[in-house]
């Protein structure tokens, strides 16, 4: 630790830096200091998706730097967003950040949208991300009516949840109506899709109120789906519950209760796919049924599971791996077993990646006429494309700089002026998301100055390192040196270390370090001075240190702890226990440079630290405090037995000797056996191995030997308690030497050249070799010819290159071991091959056929067998679109590779782009590599449907016109002829209208619509088409004008006495009729269906209370219960669209689609496709309980 004392008394601590802080403490070092011109920085901005509380004001962060401090501008969905034209939006002062107060007035919904910051100045442009604003949802629960479930004991079952799809998506859990968590096992399990998976039921399983509840935390919002009631019965009740029960029960399942091997309840088949993006959480779910219980196991197909990043959850059932990356890809298998057998399930995993950083552009500060560069690099998958940006403009339109040239992702700047100042934004982007960067580009003419504060004092403990800090900016770049002294030279060398943003390091700093420093900058337009001062202390010592004390209870007990330190520090000492504070007891007490413990109890055992603390160092020294009873009557010892001692060799033989010792003492627990280890001195000194273990009766052992082994023994022995020390080594014998007995394993014969074959072995170790001088007999011979065998003996090693063979040829091969006794038995001979060598010869007969658009089927003869030259690893094909004369002068053709395994002779070429000319060629490849390429064949693909068009915008409404503008589509796909466009109106009840269909010639690009109704919205729907059909519509809405004096007239009616009067009637009429049929309603009695719903009743949202995490009620003021309908169900169990209760929730197919009040659609954002014209509306958004439900996850 130093510690750094500023010249107004101000005191900074600060530990050895890592080489981290030194990098980013560099490139601060490069940062332009306020004071001076430079372009803006964003500092703050919003997330890229960010999920709003409808129930709060929206806030949409941008703060940003820069001098002249900059404006600040917004765009909503890619357009100019006027502030000044909302009065419930605002922008705070000094700063970008935009409040929208939707709490006194509007809706959430409104404002939902892509919003972009940009902040300016003379300098230059920054902009944010595309900050994509959208309130959270929590809908309601779609209501059904659910039948009791009854089956047999040891069935499986699913109970599905099917939560409501909200935003952010909501988390799923099972409760029973006393809202207590459902207990769940390696049998009972929630998956990852919230159903409730039994692998097989059992009586206790019967319950009616398994219920499941969705919790939406953004609204902190809680629903409940209808309770399902489960009924388990034995098979002697089975037959009598069908007959009692069967008008109002069904019988789950068929499948048998008597024990059978499992099968997988999800996922389903034999194999299924999974992608996941690169830095999330790869969760991989298989759950089994069966009796009894499957238990799973899971592996990874040709690798194995990343230890660190791997755990499992729910049982086993669930496999997660974190911080999933490409390496990852990959089958995993997930294994099902039970007693009566097992299933397994593959899963393909492939993990695609979102651009992310491998170079991020760094801001760049030149003076007039230097070079610098921008470098923008991020990899993904797929490969990101890189745009760049000049002051947010698109760089291919913004205005030219002679001193810079764009190299694809980097920007090459050459003799800079100060009109070069700009910033610049690099944009890495594939389908699955983007990276933006602003980095400026600042042109200063600025002479050096120093940023850290003059005379400066550090204070340092001896040995320790000393950083002197030197914080400085100038343009150009100044150099940095430093100077101990008045008159002293440079530092440099061995005991200083100098770093690029201007510390000074002195890695082990002494007593004669101390000084004063002067560090200087320059550049060519001046120079800067600073001076430092430092200090060495001395380090802080405990010369006593506690001592470790074992007391009885009830005495007293003392730790010592003396402290030496530097003169010019004041320590503080402190004592803890256990890592924490001392008890608040008396007992305990603090008396100079002792703690004393008086009358000590049990609890007063443990550790005791004493720790002493300077402003720069601090010092610890611990003992251990024992309390123990007054000393009983000694009980018996049990322990692990004494070693065996008095080894003794008889008996030697070559192969065998005989082995004696004498037993050690048991310590009151019987010797279960003896363990025989031996040690190889000759081959492995040092290791020893076991040889054998006897029954602990037993005192000798034959053990058998092999040749050419200095053999020592030791002998260890076992009771329940455990295993002893190993006794002494026996005396050392040396077996006589013999013939190997085996021959090495994994042998090879592969060529690395054409021309040469590769005979490589596994070597026996000394143990195997039996004796002095091992060495092995190497023989081969062609496999196809009359020739001999050719046999070389080599050293011990483990290959041996043959040159001079024929290219690719088959050899027979075997390796004998030898050594000084003998030869080892004849070994087993192998089939190798000399090395391959390019192909010859090209595919022939090449032939393509067309399928479709986007699809081509390739056909080729064979290439004969001796032409390849090598193992056939299959055929190549290279396709490449044709280029026009320009394009190809502009950049390289892109080619793409098809590679078809085996001796395949045709193959599908995919995702071709229709109406283009394509080239094609073939190769044949072998180990190698590839052959020649066939002759060219050029194909064309024909027309597809094209794109959507690119845009659609509603422009010069009239009170009976509307005029559309509108882009081609980006990719047309053949040649346009003709566009389609159909429109309706939209009612103010968000009703749609008749529908009229429209066609305009393909060389418009606008229309005008006349004989519209005045103040009425149209939807509009756009698309292209080609020859080959219509393409993906555009959807828009427009509103004609309003007719002021119709408007006038409105108003004036809605304020005259008879029509307020009317009004008053009409709603008193209302209140009466439903007064009447609520009387009437009330008569109709009980019966039993209508006793069974009142017994099931819907479940509402329930709130939780946040201070004891139960549920409350809601007050009958709150109104979040809709009025519950009597049951009108015939006896034939049909229920008449009239008399259901099913509210507009029933009715919708999800939450995320939904109209605003001005009837817009704003389901642009949930993923959905756009519904087809005259579609209803989606389904209503819950209100949030006042005491919203926290305390479940």
């Amino acid at each position: 630790m130093q510690l750094k004392i500023m010249p107004k008394k101000k005191r900074l601590s600060a530990g050895r830096v890592p080489l981290i802080l030194f990098l980013c403490q560099m490139i601060s070092a490069l940062e332009v200091p306020l004071d001076l011109v430079q372009p803006p920085t964003i500092t703050q901005q919003s997330p890229k998706d960010y999920i709003i509380d409808p129930r709060e004001n929206i806030v949409i962060q941008c703060e940003s730097k820069g001098k002249p401090p900059p404006s600040f501008s917004w765009t909503r969905n890619g357009t100019h967003f006027d502030i000044d034209k909302d009065p419930l939006v605002t922008m705070k002062s000094g700063s970008g950040t935009l409040v929208i107060n939707i709490m006194s007035e509007g809706k959430a919904e409104t404002y939902e949208g892509v919003y972009q910051c940009t902040a300016r100045n003379e300098r230059g442009a920054a902009i944010s991300n595309n900050i994509v604003v959208r309130p959270s949802r929590s809908p309601l629960w779609t209501k059904e009516k659910l039948e009791p479930i009854t089956l047999q004991s040891g069935q499986s079952l699913v109970l599905p949840c099917r939560p409501p799809i909200g935003l952010p998506p909501p988390i799923i859990f099972w409760m029973d109506n006393s809202f207590q968590r459902l207990p769940q096992s390696e049998r009972v399990s929630q998956g990852l899709n919230g159903d409730l998976y039994f692998s097989n039921v059992l009586p206790e399983d019967t319950r009616e109120d398994y219920i499941c509840y969705a919790r939406f935390n953004h609204t902190q919002t809680i629903q409940q789906k209808q309770p399902i009631s489960v009924k388990v019965i034995s098979v002697d009740e089975l037959n009598d519950t069908i007959a009692a029960n069967l008008s109002d029960t069904e019988v789950y399942g068929a499948k048998s209760s008597r024990e059978r091997p499992p099968t997988f309840l999800t996922p389903e088949g034999n194999t299924s796919n999974k992608e996941e993006l690169r830095g999330n959480v790869l969760s991989l779910e298989c759950i089994a049924e069966g009796l009894p219980t499957p238990l799973i196991y899971w592996m990874k197909e040709e690798g194995t599971l990343p230890f660190n990043r791997t755990c499992y959850r729910n049982f086993q059932k669930t496999l997660q791996i974190l911080q999933v990356s490409e390496a990852d890809s990959g089958n995993y298998r997930c294994i099902a077993k039970n007693a009566l057998g097992a299933i397994h399930h593959t899963i393909s995993v492939t993990v695609k990646a979102a651009p992310y950083w491998i170079t991020a552009p760094q801001n760049l500060v030149l003076s007039p006429g230097e070079d610098g560069a921008l470098i923008c690099r991020a990899n993904g998958n797929p490969k990101p494309r890189i745009s760049w940006l000049s002051n947010g403009v698109p760089i291919e339109i913004a205005p030219d700089d002679p001193s810079r040239k764009i190299d694809g992702d980097t920007i090459i700047f050459s003799n800079v002026q100060e009109r070069s100042s700009a910033v610049y934004q690099c944009n890495a982007s594939n389908e699955y998301g983007y990276l933006l960067a602003n980095a400026f580009v600042n042109v200063l003419a600025e002479p050096p100055r120093i940023l850290t504060s003059a005379n400066t004092l550090y204070q340092v403990i001896a040995n320790r390192p000393a950083l002197l800090d030197c914080a400085f900016f100038g343009s150009p770049l100044p150099t940095i040196e430093w100077f101990k002294g008045a008159k002293g030279s440079a530092l440099r060398g061995d005991i200083y270390v100098l770093h690029g943003n201007g510390t000074l390091e002195i890695p082990v700093a002494q007593k004669d370090s101390t000084g004063t420093y002067t560090c200087v900058a320059r550049n060519k337009l001046g120079i800067a001075k600073n001076e430092a001062h430092l200090e060495i202390k001395d380090p802080t010592r405990i010369i006593k240190q506690p001592e470790f004390s074992v007391v009885q209870r009830g005495s007293t007990v003392s730790f010592e702890c003396i402290v030496k330190h530097d003169h010019t520090l004041i320590p503080t000492v402190l004592w803890l226990k256990d890592k924490g504070e001392l008890p608040n007891d008396r007992r305990f007490t603090i008396d100079k440079d002792h703690l004393v413990v008086t009358d000590v109890s049990d609890d007063d055992s443990g550790t005791y630290t004493c720790v002493a603390n300077t402003t720069l160092d601090n010092v610890s020294a611990s003992a251990v405090l024992i309390v123990v009873a007054p000393t009983p009557t000694p009980a018996p010892i049990y322990d692990v037995p004494n070693p065996p001692f008095d080894l003794e060799l008889t008996d030697q033989l070559d192969k065998s000797v005989q082995l004696s010792w004498t037993p050690g003492d048991d310590n009151n627990s019987p010797i279960t056996k003896f363990i025989i280890e031996y040690e190889d001195a000759m081959h492995e000194a040092g290791l020893w191995h076991h040889q054998t273990e006897v029954p602990g009766t037993q005192t000798t052992a034959q053990l058998q030997l092999s040749p050419y082994v200095i053999y020592s023994f030791r002998v260890m022995a076992e009771n329940s308690l455990g295993r002893s020390l190993p006794s002494e080594r026996s005396e050392q014998y040396l077996t006589k030497a013999a013939e190997p007995d085996k021959n090495p394993t994994t042998v090879e014969g592969l060529g690395s050249e054409p021309d040469n074959l590769v005979i490589t072995w596994k070597p026996l170790n000394g143990f195997e070799s039996n004796g002095p001088g091992l060495q092995y007999k190497v023989s081969w011979r062609q496999k196809d010819g009359d020739d001999e065998w050719t046999s070389v003996v080599v050293a011990n090693v483990s290959k041996y290159i043959v040159s001079g063979t024929p290219t690719f040829v088959p050899y027979l091969i075997k390796v004998q071991a030898l050594n000084d006794v003998g030869f080892a038995p004849e070994p087993a001979v192998v089939m190798g091959h000399s090395g391959e060598d390019l192909p010859m010869v090209a595919p022939g007969n090449v032939q393509v056929t067309v399928v479709n658009s986007t699809l081509a089927e390739v056909h080729w003869d064979p290439v004969p067998l001796k032409s390849i030259r090598g193992h056939l690893q299959g055929y190549r094909i290279y396709y490449w679109k044709a280029q026009s004369s320009s394009k190809r002068n502009r950049r390289h053709i892109e080619k793409k590779i098809l590679t078809f395994q085996g001796s395949k002779t045709h193959g599908m070429l995919p995702g071709l782009e229709p109406f283009s000319n394509y080239t094609l060629n073939v190769r044949v490849v072998n180990g190698k590599g590839e052959g020649p390429a066939s002759p060219d064949r050029i194909f064309g693909t024909p027309e597809g449907v094209p794109s959507a068009p690119s845009s659609l915008k509603i422009i010069n409404p009239t009170l009976d016109s509307l005029t559309l503008e509108w882009d081609p589509p980006s990719h047309p796909n053949g040649i346009l002829t003709e566009y389609i466009l159909k429109y309706q109106p939209i009612n103010s009840t968000h009703e749609l209208g008749p529908l009229v269909d429209l066609k305009i010639p393909p060389n418009k690009t606008r229309w005008t619509l006349k004989n519209l109704n005045f103040s009425t919205r149209y939807k509009f729907y756009f698309n292209a088409q080609t020859s080959a059909g219509s393409g993906s519509q555009i959807t828009e809405e427009g509103v004609t004008t309003v007719d002021e004096a119709m408007a006038s007239r409105q108003v004036d009616i809605a304020t005259q006495g008879w029509f307020i009067g009317l009004m008053c009637a009409v709603a008193l009429l209302i209140l009466i009729l439903l007064i009447v049929c609520f009387i009437r309603r009330n008569k109709g009695g009980k019966y039993p269906v209508k006793e069974k719903e009142d017994a099931h009743a819907d479940p509402e949202i329930q709130p939780m209370k946040e201070d004891d995490g139960t549920f409350g009620e809601y007050s009958d003021a709150e109104d979040h219960k809709p009025l519950k309908k009597g049951s009108r169900t015939p006896s034939d169990r049909t229920v008449k669209k009239e008399d259901s209760d099913d509210s507009l929730v029933d009715y919708g197919e999800g939450v995320n689609g939904q109209f605003n009040e001005d009837g817009s659609f704003i389901g642009q954002y949930s993923g959905k496709k756009e519904k087809e014209p005259a579609e209803g509306n989606e389904s209503s958004e819950a209100p949030s309980p006042v005491n919203a439900m926290n305390s479940f996850v």
